[in-house]
């Protein structure tokens, strides 16, 4: 290994590793966990090499020249990629903020940056230290930005359904799509290609960090506030006359008896669950420890034993009413997921 190694490495891996360390110390809510950082990048690593193939190949068929592919084919190719992992992750209710969705695609940005230059500095020994600039805190902060865009972006247009329109999607995959290309136009000026995406995709986050503290904390006081007038209009009985439970009154004929009594034994579960999500969070915030983690975890065994009873004709019949909100969903399953790593 030789002394140019040594330093060509660091520049050109480190950077966009060290900026996401810096967002996760921003992350007071602590929404992302390392484990999760470390899907990210895995997921990113693999994302490269699978673009690094399909790229050949699309060279090869369309038969154009590498720096035209470069230009206006691999922008496309290769956020759609990686915006596929991050609409996998929306999917499965793992994002539930803009902090969260800034920091996970900027880690799966960071995954496929460290593939490339690993590659590159295995392929390139004795390249100039100018290229392990660019590529370090260039090329590199460039995937990572694109994809935190894209996660900011969708995270934005889709947080208050619970079901995500794929229409609402595209917005910030072509603006993904439009800096990955301006980037690589601008390679024919790599410092000042270098230079933009320093500047800009830092303070676009930071910016991103800084107005979704507060907006955190006011949804969280609001939604723990919701939450508690439902459950008291669950207890008083005030709920049957709302649309959730008049739906569930009207179709009673259509199911069991005994499943229109689980069905709001499970929505009354489900309140108190986000209630707890809620108060665990707000807990975090203050630096307090949460507690109740056993209660917790035999609540979500009441929950899944209560949707299996229920049965999914009656689930989906149902849901639509329920006006839960991906966000909602997002935070139990984060909270079930810290219950059972407890």
């Amino acid at each position: 290994m030789s002394s140019h190694f040594l330093l060509e490495a660091p520049i050109g891996l480190l950077p966009s590793v060290v900026f996401l360390l810096v967002l996760l110390n921003l992350d007071a809510y602590k929404l992302v966990d390392l484990r999760e950082i470390a899907e990210c990048l895995f997921a990113g690593i693999v994302l490269a090499v699978v673009s690094y193939y399909a790229n050949a190949r699309a060279i090869g068929l369309l038969k154009t020249s590498f720096a035209t592919y470069s230009h206006f084919a691999a922008p496309i190719a290769e956020e759609s990629l990686k915006a596929a992992f991050m609409i996998l992750l929306f999917a499965r209710n793992r994002i539930g903020f803009m902090v969260d969705a800034a920091i996970t695609g900027f880690a799966v940005g960071t995954g496929f940056a460290l593939s490339e230059n690993i590659y590159y500095l295995w392929n390139l020994p004795g390249a100039p230290l100018g290229v392990w600039i660019v590529r370090g805190f260039g090329t590199a902060i460039m995937h990572g930005g694109a994809v935190a865009i894209f996660g900011v972006m969708a995270q934005a247009l889709t947080e208050r359904k619970a079901i995500i329109n794929p229409l609402m999607l595209l917005p910030g995959l072509g603006v993904a799509i439009l800096v990955h290309g301006l980037y690589n136009y601008l390679q024919y000026s790599p410092l000042i290609a270098t230079a933009v995406m320093l500047v800009t995709v830092p303070m676009l986050l930071l910016l991103v960090f800084g107005k979704s503290e507060h907006k955190i904390h006011t949804w969280l006081i609001s939604d723990y506030k919701s939450h508690e007038h439902l459950l008291e209009d669950i207890k008083s009985g005030e709920f049957t006359h709302s649309e959730a439970g008049q739906f569930i009154l009207d179709v009673h004929n259509r199911f069991d008896p005994a499943v229109i009594a689980e069905l709001f034994e499970y929505i009354k579960l489900h309140t108190l669950l986000a209630m707890s999500a809620d108060q665990i969070e707000l807990a975090r915030e203050k630096g307090e420890k949460p507690v109740g983690k056993h209660e917790l975890h035999e609540a979500f065994k009441r929950l899944h034993a209560l949707e299996k009873k229920i049965g999914r004709a009656a689930m989906l019949a149902v849901w639509p009413h329920l006006h839960f909100t991906r966000r909602e969903l997002w935070e139990l399953n984060e909270l079930e997921a810290q219950v059972r790593n407890a």
